[in-house]
């Protein structure tokens, strides 16, 4: 009888019910949350639902021998388990430059080759990252830190990984749900932003279309614009180069294969995988710190930062445009990573001032043009701070 009743007291003290702190409860209700706002909002679902599930499998409570330090050798931390072994293509940066493989690979990148003054825009909204490295300075991390932590307000969560892998890794669970969490809420923190900072005549201004662009120029655009960038910022090269590649396989006409299963199978594993291990990443004992709740404001700021610098910027080049040449700072807000969804936003927002007036096409313009800026931006803070 006292062996079952050791043996029991020994089963109890493995369980996650033994283990559990506030803190474990916490985060599983964060995650929860996460999953939520996925499937009910249909916020970002392809990424919030895997981190949410990922936030619950990470914060399981897991025994923890108080003598050796070994636990059960089954968390993310844990040197060896099989989700520590996932995680490193988080840690190392392997899965971001595949996602870009997959973004090139469906990015068309016409309206910009057609429009190249929009390039601009994107150009712009680039200031909230460098905004926020500056307020995460004043607010005393480090330049490593503060840089990563600045990439947040490109709204581009594989390039906030693959930044804060190199530049403050101990950081990498609070940036990347930070991110990925401000690029769900796209909608809901820019159009505020764009109505508070634009007249009813601005918003109601007419683009002309775009001009028809060649296949010609399609195929050569990812070829230069490898070669510029990379030229300009070496150490942007990881992400540059696949989204380049990935758009040269899709505009080529003969590796329709490999661009399919790049923008197909190939980013839809990482993008689950990537979800699901930044998620488990959020360990309590790891992610619950004043440090994270500095990180979400400064990501909050940084995002505002750049949708309001690119709608300002946008009434900024009006200046020097003649009468049929106006854009309309609706657009603006795209300049940020976010491809589709900040270009959706300037579409709807646009259509509810005038429902005749799609600009979507227009907005699809510096929208890529900040998925190139972002990357440029991870690569300059890459080479001064790596």
């Amino acid at each position: 009888m006292e062996n079952i009743i050791n043996s029991l007291q020994q089963f109890w003290l493995f369980t996650g019910f033994a283990n559990c702190t506030w803190q474990h409860l916490v985060m599983i209700l964060i995650g929860l949350t996460f999953i939520t706002l996925g499937i009910v909002k249909h916020w970002e679902p392809l990424l919030l639902v895997p981190i949410g599930f990922g936030m619950v499998l990470g914060n399981i409570p897991l025994f923890m021998d108080p003598v050796t330090g070994i636990g059960l050798q089954v968390g993310v931390y844990e040197k060896g388990s099989v989700m520590n072994i996932l995680y490193q293509g988080v840690k190392q940066g392997w899965y971001p430059p595949l996602i870009f493989l997959g973004i090139g690979a469906m990015t068309d990148f016409s309206a910009l080759i057609s429009q190249p003054r929009l390039i601009l825009i994107g150009a712009a909204a680039q200031c909230g990252i460098f905004g926020a490295y500056l307020l995460a300075l004043l607010l005393g991390f480090t330049p490593s830190e503060a840089g990563a932590i600045g990439i947040i307000g490109g709204a581009d969560g594989p390039t906030a990984i693959f930044l804060s892998g190199r530049l403050a890794p101990e950081l990498m669970g609070a940036i990347a749900v930070s991110a990925y969490s401000y690029m769900a809420l796209v909608p809901v923190i820019q159009k505020p932003i764009m109505l508070l900072l634009t007249t009813k005549k601005e918003r109601l201004i007419r683009m002309p279309s775009p001009r028809p662009v060649s296949q010609k120029e399609k195929i050569i655009f990812p070829i230069i614009g490898f070669i510029c960038t990379a030229f300009i910022v070496p150490s942007g090269l990881p992400l540059l180069g696949m989204l380049f590649f990935g758009n040269l396989l899709k505009e080529s006409g003969v590796t329709r294969r490999l661009a399919e299963t790049a923008r197909g199978p190939l980013i839809d594993v990482v993008t689950t995988l990537i979800g699901l291990t930044v998620g488990a990443s959020t360990q309590a004992d790891v992610f619950l710190t004043g440090n994270s709740v500095k990180i979400f404001v400064l990501g909050l700021v940084s995002f505002v930062i750049a949708t309001t610098c690119g709608v300002l910027f946008v009434k900024f080049m009006n200046l020097f445009c003649k009468e049929g040449h106006k854009i309309n700072p609706l657009i603006g807000n795209a300049g940020v990573s976010a491809v589709p969804d900040s270009a959706r936003v300037s579409e709807v927002v646009g259509l509810e001032c005038d429902p005749g007036n799609h600009l979507l096409m227009h907005a699809m313009a510096p929208n890529v043009a900040g998925v190139i800026g972002s990357a440029v931006a991870a690569g300059i803070l890459l080479g001064f701070l790596g």
